[in-house]
This record gives structure tokens, C-alpha cells and sequence, in this order.
């Protein structure tokens, strides 16, 4: 308990003094047509995640360093992408070589074939973007990975408290929405949070699928056997299942529309709800993350047949698109 308090204060005092700097350097975020927010508001409060990450792998000798020179680099780059927006190409670069390192901490260009390394870069890369892109209301990305690092906590160590490296992350996450989960947000994450956030949250769930986290250990275990049980570990990619079916299909609909998908947009699910039917951010936010932590502390507890998993993922896509398709005739959504 005293390392709560004492990682508590520490990330308030860093919040405020981020604070300070973004004031003065003008590192804020102005509504546009895009936008679901009406107010300026500070840019960048997301740094708190990978300052969590870096605080506990110094403090224990600089574990995982491959990974954390990952999330050096896209850290970096993401914060200075909210400064000055960088190019498409140079920022894909980066995600290249920070997901390189990645796999060099997992061992996975050891064991996979080459056409396998490429579909985990694809599909790497594809779910730090779609955090990224879910990024668009308040306490979305706070509460829904909290929706993820509090079961992975209690799965790998039955206790919610330990000091792991979950926790500190979880302590950030904590503070950040305490000024960002609110009506009026005081901050947003920033491209430095959303895409450091989810580079950690693929870096787990690959960790799961490839046999890296055992109960009792928070770090990356040493691989022992190329024999992995898929039919267990593929049920791991439902960590991050309410993100993907909104993002995927979200990509449907935007070809469909013929429309440029690499520009901003507003036909996520979550912003359709904010923003033609005015709920409330903290609402929205709430319920995605609610459903997704459900289904992880199931994933959890149970070895879930690849049919249902195929089941599962097909009956919230055919809901999903049931109800978006209702309310956008019903609202006259373009």
C-alpha cells in the first residue's frame, strides 16, 4: 500500500507538471469538424504510460529491454507527431523498427516463418493504430485498457496489488483519468498515449499468445518449446475483441463509402453515439470497457474452443452492425 501512495504522488506530480510544460509550449488540442470534443484541452496527458513503464523496468535493473527501446521510439516519435504532424511514411517506419524489437524480446524470429513475422507486423501495427484511432472520447482509452491490464493483473498473480509492472501502468492509468475522465476533460492522451498504450497492450497480448507471461512473473519467460498449444493461446486475441470489431468494421464502411481512409473521420460506433446522439463520453467510454473486461476475465478463467471464439467474434460484429446501421437511418447519417 505504500508503494501505491508512493507511485500515486509521483504520477499526480508528474501530470502537473506536464501540465506546465504543455501550457507554455501550447501543446493543446482545438476542436474541429472531426472532433467529439468543443473545448481546447491539453494534449499529450498519455505520457504518464510509457513514464510508468520506464519507471519500473529501471527500478529492476532494466528488464525487457528490447521492448522498452520500442516504446522509446514510438513514444518519442508519437509526442512529437502532437507537435508538428509528421509524415505517414516516417511514422510506419518507426512502428517497423519498434515492433522489430518487440519480436526480438519475444523470440518470434526464432520460431515463426517469414510469412508468419509478416502477418504479426501487419497485424502488430493494425492494433496500435486502432487504439490510436480509438482514442476519440473521454476515458475511452484509460478505462478500456484498464479493461485489459486489471485482468491480466489478477489472472497472472490472483491479487490485484504487487508492484508489478500492471500496477505501476495501472497507477498511471488511474491518475491520467482522473483528469481525463470527466465531462470536461482537463487532458487527452495524445497520440504519445493512445499509441504507446496500445504498442504495450499488443506487446501483452503477444506475450500470451506465444507462451511469454506465467502465473507468479510479470516479465517475458524464456521460450522453451516451439510446440504451442494454439488452440489455447489464440483465445488471447479476444483481449482486445470490442476495439477490433469497431475498428474493422468501422475500415468496411469507410471502403464501402469509397472514402480515403488514412484521413479523420467520424463513423466509429462510439462517436456516432457522442456526437449525432449526444450520450455522454464517460458513458460510452464505460460500457466499452465494461463488456471488453468481461469478456477478458472469461478468457481468463475458461480454455475456450476455436469455434466459439469464431462464434463470439461473428454474433458482436452482426450486432454491431444491426445497431449502427438502426441508428444511422434512424439519426440520417451521411
Amino acid at each position: 500500500m505504500t508503494m501505491f501512495l508512493i507511485l500515486l504522488l509521483f504520477f499526480i506530480l508528474m501530470a502537473n507538471v506536464y501540465f506546465r510544460i504543455a501550457d507554455y509550449y501550447n501543446i493543446i488540442d482545438k476542436p474541429n469538424e472531426r472532433s467529439s470534443h468543443t473545448q481546447i484541452t491539453i494534449r499529450g496527458g498519455g505520457v504518464l504510460f510509457p513514464i510508468a513503464w520506464f519507471a519500473y523496468v529501471l527500478m529492476h535493473g532494466f528488464i525487457l529491454p528490447w521492448v522498452s527501446v520500442g516504446l522509446l521510439l514510438i513514444s518519442v516519435v508519437s509526442f512529437a507527431d502532437d507537435r508538428v504532424a509528421l509524415s505517414s511514411r516516417f511514422r510506419f517506419l518507426v512502428h517497423l523498427l519498434a515492433f522489430t524489437c518487440c519480436f526480438i524480446e519475444l523470440n518470434l524470429f526464432h520460431i515463426l516463418p517469414l510469412w508468419a513475422i509478416v502477418a504479426v507486423y501487419i497485424v502488430g501495427i493494425g492494433c496500435v493504430n486502432a487504439v490510436n484511432f480509438m482514442d476519440g472520447i473521454n476515458g475511452m482509452t484509460g478505462l478500456y485498457s484498464l479493461s485489459v491490464l486489471l485482468p491480466v493483473q489478477w489472472y497472472l498473480f490472483g491479487t490485484l496489488w504487487n508492484g508489478s509492472l500492471f500496477n505501476f501502468l495501472m497507477v498511471a492509468l488511474l491518475v491520467f483519468g482522473f483528469y481525463n475522465f470527466r465531462k470536461k476533460a482537463r487532458c487527452f492522451a495524445g497520440d504519445v498515449g493512445s499509441v504507446s498504450m496500445g504498442y504495450i497492450l499488443v506487446f501483452i497480448l503477444l506475450g500470451f499468445i506465444f507462451n511469454r507471461f506465467t502465473t507468479g512473473n510479470s516479465e517475458v519467460t524464456q521460450f522453451i518449446s516451439t510446440q504451442l498449444d494454439y488452440k489455447v493461446t489464440m483465445q488471447y486475441i479476444l483481449l482486445l475483441t470490442i476495439y477490433g470489431v469497431d475498428a474493422i468494421l468501422t475500415l468496411v464502411q469507410r471502403l464501402y463509402l469509397r472514402e480515403n481512409i488514412f484521413e479523420a473521420h467520424r463513423r466509429h460506433f462510439y462517436q456516432l453515439l457522442c456526437n449525432e446522439y449526444r450520450m455522454e463520453h464517460v458513458y460510452v467510454s464505460f460500457v466499452y470497457a465494461l463488456i471488453q473486461g468481461s469478456i477478458n476475465f472469461y478468457v481468463f478463467q475458461h480454455t475456450i474452443p476455436g469455434y466459439f471464439i469464431f462464434g463470439l467474434l461473428l454474433t458482436l460484429s452482426l450486432i454491431y452492425g444491426f445497431i449502427k446501421y438502426f441508428l444511422i437511418k434512424r439519426h440520417q447519417v451521411v
